[in-house]
């Protein structure tokens, strides 16, 4: 992994998320300062990360010195002109409301350096809106990742209508920098890109056990023995791609009318009922097993790194792959160069030139011999 562009950071709001970014940060050789106006929650973070460690120290996937490295990185302050001071980079990761949000950002706004990036987690919320009225809104933006971005690389990038092209460019490079991959966005859309999908995805899901089709299980059976297993290696356009031998425009073309009927069909009124949640508790209860959460995310990040390793030692195409790839392409791209319609103008209506004619004596003595 390459260095971080930026070297100290803050993170403010130490909740599920915000614990987790302080892990991305710390493991990729950043100073953290952490920050939470509620001094338990800030330890209980601290106490995750701690406990963390011990589990990947356990697991074998971090070694003792790399774990101690990424425990004195981290700081937790007292106050949030503590965190602040001398931060890059700040990651605001406060409750998912807006009138909460806008004050927060105003406050980090008004303290943060004047060279400092605001990075918002937001998972829905338009930045348009959160920096209203700021004096640094040109350096405010999105940041919203995957829960947990220790274990999940992507993050949303997005800027308001008043951040600065230049932030955007600059938080795409350090988020890439910190090791996580960062997707840009062209404008703002609710939910952004996968909370809004995954809504719709889940929409359908409790539908489905709502209305008598079929239970918890089942509904998650189809994804994590089915569906997930695609797009762990695919999104849907890759997964349209490789559906059909023609690739997607034979997918899309053949299934067209089948996709519209299904869409059409695609259209509910559930909405989450006490007795709802309730009976989506009982039933996702039974089918883990007794497992405890703890016990679920830790099989959940152990597995999902697992398949992130396969894939970076698997990748579509092999570095050998690729430049046998590029070789061919360069092939391809070497042409005999044809004239231009005007060269082939010109040379139509301008008269040949006559060919030189030497003078002397040799010269005239071979003319004669012809």
């Amino acid at each position: 992994m390459a260095k971080p562009i930026i070297r100290t950071v803050a993170v403010v709001g130490t909740g599920v998320i915000g614990r987790s970014w302080i892990q991305v940060f710390a493991r990729a050789g950043c100073r953290v300062r952490a920050y939470d106006a509620d001094p338990d929650q800030l330890a209980s973070a601290l106490a995750w990360l701690k406990q963390d460690l011990k589990d990947l120290r356990r697991g074998e996937k971090l070694k003792k010195k790399g774990a101690k490295a990424i425990w004195k990185r981290v700081t937790a302050c007292g106050s949030l002109k503590e965190a602040l001071e001398g931060a890059g980079w700040v990651q605001e990761s406060g409750p998912e409301d807006l009138a909460l949000k806008r004050s927060l950002v105003a406050e980090l706004d008004q303290a943060a350096g004047p060279d400092s990036i605001i990075g918002s987690s937001t998972s829905a919320l338009d930045m348009t809106e959160i920096a209203q009225g700021l004096s640094g809104a040109r350096r405010c933006l999105v940041a919203h990742p995957v829960n947990p971005p220790h274990v999940i690389p992507v993050v949303e990038v997005l800027g308001g209508l008043e951040t600065d092209f230049a932030a955007v460019r600059d938080a795409v490079r350090f988020l890439d920098s910190v090791g996580q991959t960062p997707v840009l966005m062209k404008k703002f859309a609710p939910g952004f890109l996968l909370n809004r999908m995954e809504s719709a995805l889940v929409r359908e899901a409790v539908d489905l056990v709502a209305t008598g089709v079929a239970d918890v299980d089942a509904v998650d059976a189809v994804i994590r023995d089915g569906l997930g297993l695609r797009w762990a290696l695919m999104g849907p356009f890759g997964v349209a791609t490789a559906n059909a031998d023609g690739g997607i425009r034979e997918y899309f073309t053949r299934f067209r009318a089948a996709y519209h009927g299904l869409w059409d069909a695609l259209r509910t009124d559930t909405r989450f009922s006490d007795e709802l949640v309730e009976r989506l508790g009982q039933e996702t209860d039974a089918m883990t097993d007794g497992a405890s959460l703890a016990e679920q995310r830790t099989w959940r990040d152990r597995m999902v790194t697992a398949i992130r390793e396969i894939k970076v030692r698997r990748p579509l195409l092999s570095a050998e792959d690729k430049k046998k790839k590029a070789k061919r392409d360069r092939k391809k791209a070497v042409k005999v160069e044809e004239p231009q319609p005007e060269q082939e103008i010109v040379a139509a209506v301008e008269p040949k030139a006559k060919p030189h004619r030497r003078h002397g004596k040799k010269a005239r003595r071979e003319r004669r011999r012809k």
